[in-house]
C-alpha cells in the first residue's frame, strides 16, 4: 500500500500515469522492498494511496488483493505551491510552471 520514501512523489507519478491513459486497472503493479518492509496489518491509508500487486524481496515473491487502484490526479489535494513547483502539473492546470 506505501510505495515512495514520503512527500507523496510516487502516488503523484502514479496520478499522472493514470491521468495520461498510460495505467489502468489491469496494469500490475510490483514493488521491491527489504523484508523487514512487509507487515501482514491494516496500515492507515489515504485517498491517494494506492495497492500494489507484488511485493518482491529478495527472497520472495507476495502476490497481493491490489488493493485500491488510482483514480487519477487528486487536484483537491494539491495546493498552488505544489502544482507550480511540477511543471507536468502547471501544463495540465492550465498554468506556466515557475
Amino acid at each position: 500500500m506505501r510505495v515512495g520514501k514520503g512527500g507523496g512523489y510516487s502516488d503523484l507519478e502514479f496520478a499522472l500515469l493514470v491521468a495520461a491513459g498510460v495505467v489502468g486497472d489491469a496494469t500490475t503493479i510490483a514493488t521491491t522492498v527489504h523484508p523487514l518492509q512487509v507487515v501482514d496489518e491494516e496500515l492507515p491509508e489515504t485517498e491517494h494511496d494506492f495497492g500494489v500487486d507484488l511485493i518482491v524481496t529478495p527472497d520472495d515473491l507476495i502476490r497481493t488483493d491490489g488493493g485500491n487502484r488510482p483514480r487519477g490526479i487528486l487536484w483537491d489535494h494539491l495546493d498552488d505551491a505544489r502544482i507550480d513547483a511540477i511543471p507536468v502539473l502547471a501544463a495540465q492546470a492550465g498554468r506556466s510552471a515557475t
